[in-house]
């Protein structure tokens, strides 16, 4: 309840409505009749049976607001659609009274009087509906010291129906000090009486000179190139910087004050939505059990909460890590109340634990994502990745073969390529096996391979991210070194969409856009902390850690990566090995396994991959050579 409003109003709130309406109709009947004869009513019109004839205007009106709800609205939030209400219920009313009097014959009663009437009654009754919502908003202001000066980026629809949001739901709160266009036509012209200051390079200046607080980045259809070009223009210490979503997470193309957020890293990614064949995943998924391993890890839980979508019967969820595990299947089960989610704690090394899986839920679709991903890590402890990336990946794609799954997708990286690291040698020896076991399995077996994601668990994204709110220093490896990247939600749905492709043994290859420099990465990421890189932080190069390339390959040129009928995904067709002989080799990897030292565990993985570079080889990894994807 408002306390600025007196209890005896508020509890009568309604009579006194009508009350207010039935003054303005009678005051608008009246005043027709002054300017129809210029404010001197003849003598015959002032009979009271003129005067009479509002008795059944006011009847007719009574109704025609009641009908549309004009005596419920709250006056302070008065809007366009109140006005065309009230358009609407004036004009209906205003027409039934005219076949009124036409109908009674009161041929003398002036007609003009009607259209006057209408008129002054719209004016009256929606000018005081907005002079309340302009009190409102003053009286708010009252006493209050504004806490945001707002400066939008973009004077077009988005950045009008932005200002016109923040206008109407945040007065008093927020004060709107212009707008920054690239558009010369523009300048110095105003919206809502907010004015274009200048163009979006002016803006550190602009900024100053209106002391803003907080920048608001109306642009839904901006590129990744766009948004950083902004950011560099607007980013000044101290002053946050928002955005409104992009127009493919805008519901209607309409923009809200709810939506804004703080801009990401993957805004400035700039890669177009995934367009996906729908029914074909539906067709895949509905009604299927899936078995996803990895289930907690961040491509593992993503590939979940995608798969839910598409309402598996059951949907099993298989991880080593207790919390993690919790964690999805108590957001799954919020959100999927109609699909069976079963969480299991395995390990993917042990067969027996997995067998039991299998054997109780019978999957038709496997999605391996479980693996030791952590390149420096996995240099350090090579047994356990071979242990886990190899034997763990064969052991569930065994299972999926002797419990007869339709399919199986494995999750691969681009590290695998012409491997430098033990993690991206150990991928490689999985793929290798999953590509033979599709030689003799009636289980469609998949590979997709892509590159780094953002925000993963492990990644550089949440390490610059801690450095930087420490102060600094934002640690890079090397000046040229480069990556791929895009969204988790991104790579999972094309891992999906992959997954309905193909016959098996194929590796599919996401289209991972232009590789980004990983300095270029920690300068962005400074910038959307409203701080400046090399200025308020520093950043430091520290060498390329064990394993690392500078620059990463997605297809060997032997696998010939061709495109498929979706946009974003390559088929490679690499010759595969044969069965016997893979799990020959896999076989001699691991006896004895956890007695060798890392020497002659690289050394073993060199037997299986021929074209693995360790760092005892003492050799430059061929890194600078791209093979293209066509």
């Amino acid at each position: 309840m408002d306390q600025r409003i007196p209890d005896a109003v508020l509890r009568y709130r309604r009579p006194l409505v009508v009350l207010l309406h039935v003054a303005i109709w009678t005051a608008a009947y009246a005043g027709a009749f002054l300017v129809r004869f210029d404010g001197t009513i003849p003598p015959a019109y002032l009979d009271w049976v003129y005067a009479a004839w509002v008795l059944p205007l006011l009847g007719i009106r009574m109704l025609a607001y009641g009908h549309f709800g004009l005596f419920h609205g709250m006056w302070r939030y008065t809007g366009q659609r109140d006005l065309i209400d009230l358009a609407r219920a004036t004009g209906l009313s205003t027409a039934a009274y005219a076949l009124l009097v036409l109908f009674l014959g009161l041929r003398s009663f002036p007609r003009s009087v009607l259209v006057v009437e209408f008129m002054l009654t719209i004016a009256m009754v929606g000018g005081i509906r907005f002079a309340s919502r302009t009190l409102f908003e003053a009286s708010a202001r009252v006493g209050k010291k504004v806490a945001r000066r707002v400066l939008i980026v973009g004077a077009g629809d988005a950045g009008e129906t932005m200002l016109r949001e923040i206008l109407r739901s945040m007065a008093g709160e927020v004060q709107p000090v212009g707008f920054l266009d690239d558009n010369p036509l523009k300048r110095g012209m105003k919206i809502h009486g907010v004015p274009v200051l200048g163009p979006i390079e002016g803006g550190a200046s602009i900024i100053a000179d209106h002391d803003v607080s907080e920048v608001v980045i109306a642009t839904p259809s901006a590129t990744g190139r766009d948004m950083r070009r902004i950011l560099e223009a607007v980013s000044v210490h101290g002053v946050a910087v928002r955005t409104v979503p992009g127009l493919d997470h805008l519901i209607d193309g309409r923009v809200t004050v709810n939506q804004l957020r703080h801009v990401e890293i993957s805004d400035l990614l700039g890669r177009d939505p995934v367009e996906l064949d729908i029914d074909r995943i539906s067709d895949m998924v509905r009604n299927e059990v899936v078995l996803v391993t990895g289930a907690g890890g961040s491509i593992g839980s993503e590939l979940c909460r995608q798969v839910a979508r598409f309402r598996p019967r059951t949907l099993v969820l298989v991880e080593q890590a207790e919390n993690s595990l919790y964690e999805i299947h108590r957001e799954l089960g919020r959100r999927h109340e109609s699909v069976e989610i079963v969480p299991r704690i395995a390990d993917i090394c042990d067969a027996t634990r997995l067998d039991r899986v299998f054997a109780e839920f019978k999957p038709g679709l496997v999605i391996h994502a479980a693996a030791h991903k952590h390149v420096p890590m996995m240099e350090w402890n090579p047994t356990e990745a071979v242990k886990n990336n190899i034997n763990g990946t064969r052991t569930v794609a065994d299972l999926a073969h002797a419990h007869e799954a339709r399919r199986f997708v494995m999750v691969s990286t681009d590290k695998a390529v012409n491997p430098t690291s033990v993690m991206g040698c150990t991928k490689r020896v999985a793929e290798l096996y999953v590509q033979a076991q599709a030689q003799r399995s009636a289980t469609r077996f998949v590979t997709v391979r892509f590159g780094n994601v953002l925000g993963s668990n492990g990644s550089v994204i949440p390490l610059f991210r801690e450095q930087i709110a420490k102060g600094g220093p934002v640690t890079v490896t090397h000046p040229d070194m480069q990556r791929y990247f895009m969204t988790i939600p991104e790579a999972s749905q094309l891992v999906l969409q992959a997954a309905t492709m193909g016959n098996s043994g194929e590796v599919f290859i996401l289209d991972m856009g232009e590789p980004v420099k990983i300095v270029t990465l920690a300068e962005d990421l400074i910038r959307l902390s409203g701080l400046q890189p090399h200025r308020d932080i520093e950043i430091q190069f520290v060498g390329a850690r064990p394993g690392e390339k500078l620059f990463e390959e997605l297809s060997v040129s032997a696998e010939n990566a061709d495109r498929t009928t979706h946009a974003k995904i390559y088929i490679g067709r690499g010759e595969p090995r044969q069965y016997e002989e893979i799990r020959g080799r896999i076989d001699r990897l691991l006896h004895g396994i956890d007695n060798r030292d890392a020497a002659e565990v690289r050394a073993a993985l060199r037997a299986v991959v021929p074209e693995y570079r360790s760092p005892e080889d003492g050799l430059e990894p061929e890194t600078n050579k791209v093979i293209p994807l066509r």
